[in-house]
């Protein structure tokens, strides 16, 4: 049975990913607010590790949620959503940023995979450019169709 995966806090991410590289494993990474868990999330932790990488998490703090989608979000405080995600099969690590996009996060792991959705346009992916300088490379995962946080808090909304 896999145990929970750490919360690495940022001043220790480069030295879990150099010993990850060290170890000759491959590290995935991909980011996101993650306000609520559901089957699209789950669907791309899945195939971010189906090459065998580690997967690293890295999610929003709480003021960068605030800043990013609204003064009534993050609905879970950072924590929540951290330990939530770290007990996740497919996650190996996850981290907590402050900023509101997680190029400074994404500097200091130097991924070799970054998983984001394919709603994201190539241009638009913060760190692609950075992640493809150093020989890695971009997965864009398809969306689910109804499957996003956005959409749940919407159906709720409605049905109270």
């Amino acid at each position: 049975m896999k145990l929970l995966a750490p919360i690495i806090p940022r001043n220790e991410l480069a030295e879990w990913s150099r010993k990850a590289h060290l170890a000759g494993q491959k590290i995935a990474f991909t980011n996101g607010c993650f306000d609520l868990i559901h089957f699209g999330h789950i669907e791309s932790f899945r195939e971010a590790t189906e090459s065998g990488a580690k997967l690293i998490v890295a999610i929003n703090s709480d003021s960068s949620v605030s800043k990013l989608k609204g003064p009534s979000r993050p609905l879970m405080p950072e924590l929540d959503r951290a330990s939530l995600l770290a007990s996740l099969r497919y996650v190996d690590a996850v981290t907590i940023f402050p900023e509101p996009t997680p190029l400074e996060t994404i500097l200091l792991i130097k991924p070799d995979i970054l998983v984001k959705g394919d709603e994201y346009a190539d241009e638009d992916i913060v760190g692609a450019s950075e992640v493809r300088s150093w020989g890695g490379t971009i997965h864009r995962v398809p969306m689910r169709h109804g499957r996003s946080t956005s959409s749940l808090i919407n159906k709720i909304k409605r049905l109270s």
